[in-house]
């Protein structure tokens, strides 16, 4: 019975940002806000709650890249320019065939103790474009 508790509880490994590919969930990683801006405002502040819909995106990133992160709704309060959050069970998203760090309903953002890192920021990965291709299996 004790083993079985341990199990679920396992350890996240945390992702370095450089290390981030296409097609990838699961990622567990601390990363510094490096700029914010609001993209999407919908629904009035003063109005039901499940109406309003907010998005930004967010530069993100650690010592190896940045990346821009999507957050959504509460998540778009905690990315402040300057802080140090940690992405739980964080995905890939493509848009436009470039990459988006995003955490949906499975996963979590939290604020953390400032990191001592450096951002990297002359490596962004959301700069890359990667192309569709179509594997077409004899």
């Amino acid at each position: 019975m004790a083993e079985e508790s341990k199990q679920g509880m396992r350890k996240p490994v945390f992702a370095k940002v450089e290390h981030l590919r296409p097609g990838t969930s699961g990622h567990t990683l601390t990363v510094k806000v490096v700029d914010t801006k609001m993209v999407m405002q919908k629904g009035r502040p003063d109005g039901p709650q499940m109406r309003q819909m907010r998005i930004a995106e967010s530069l993100v990133g650690d010592e190896t890249g940045i990346i821009v992160f999507t957050a959504r709704n509460d998540q778009v309060d905690l990315m402040k320019a300057g802080t140090t959050v940690i992405l739980r069970n964080a995905k890939i998203d493509m848009f436009k065939g470039s990459m988006r760090l995003a955490v949906d309903k499975w996963g979590r953002v939290e604020v953390s103790e400032p990191a001592s890192f450096t951002v990297k920021e002359d490596n962004n990965l959301s700069l890359i474009e990667y192309e569709l291709v179509n594997v077409v299996e004899e």
